[in-house]
């Protein structure tokens, strides 16, 4: 019921949505001169929201620094949440990667270069999956693929969300005789590392954050990036507005 509920606010409060709210509300009432206010209204959202220098900014502004993998200290465990392949297309030789790969391999990164000494990855298959398997078991996979041997390896497959993420790395962990006082480095998404981190917090789980999968990118002030309109803005701004939106859901129902 949460997640149902996350997911409809979360559509009510999308850039597009909003758009095609003032769109429709001003092309139905065009006669009348608030209505041509509401249309020009929704088309200046509509560039606003497709302007890669705007989107790029708000990028920049809200996802932390990316550090260097020198001044990681070394740990035990590195935490790699998942939300990186696509589970849409079942295979079981290989794995098919979406945006966000790097979550994974930098954490493969960081224990070649000694900086971890296990790999933690948790995430199961989410909601309505098409794929028997969960994302953690494919992950692993790509991890034996790369030659790190499988007692290197630790997953936590049942997880559907970024809470669950927390509280049942927590349990495995407890569960496995693994003590629970220690530093670990949490490796997500830098867009996603606030609320990451957050659910970790509250949980207990002390963690050293590794952002990763990168949206933004340096400025750019070419005529492209300042004028030409371009849909993976809109994109952009849409996973900003979920991400805001999960925060705030998530501060209400005491995750974070």
């Amino acid at each position: 019921m949460f997640f149902y509920l996350s997911q409809f606010l979360s559509f009510l409060a999308m850039p597009l949505t909003i758009i095609l709210i003032f769109l429709l509300a001003g092309i139905t009432f065009l006669r009348r001169k608030w209505g041509k206010k509401l249309l020009w209204t929704g088309i200046g959202l509509l560039l606003f929201f497709t302007n890669p220098f705007l989107s790029n900014l708000a990028l920049l502004a809200w996802e932390p620094d990316f550090k260097s993998f020198e001044e990681i200290e070394n740990h035990e465990i590195g935490i790699v949440l998942t939300g990186v392949t696509n589970l849409s297309k079942t295979a079981y030789d290989r794995t098919f990667f979406n945006k966000g790969a790097d979550r994974i391999t930098h954490a493969l990164q960081l224990y070649r270069m000694g900086k971890i000494k296990k790999i933690l990855i948790t995430g199961g298959q989410g909601l309505n999956p098409s794929n028997p398997q969960t994302e953690a078991e494919v992950l692993k996979r790509f991890l034996l693929m790369t030659g790190m041997p499988e007692s290197d390896i630790l997953i936590e497959d049942q997880s559907k969300n970024t809470a669950q993420n927390a509280q049942f790395t927590e349990n495995f962990l407890e569960k496995k005789g693994i003590s629970t006082d220690q530093n670990f480095v949490l490796i997500t998404s830098a867009f996603h590392m606030y609320r990451a981190k957050g659910c970790f917090d509250k949980v207990g789980l002390k963690t050293t954050t590794f952002p990763t999968d990168y949206y933004s990118h340096d400025v750019k002030y070419d005529i492209p990036s300042l004028f030409f309109p371009d849909p993976f803005s809109l994109e952009y701004w849409t996973k900003l507005f979920k991400e805001w939106i999960g925060i705030v859901v998530y501060k209400v129902t005491g995750y974070i």
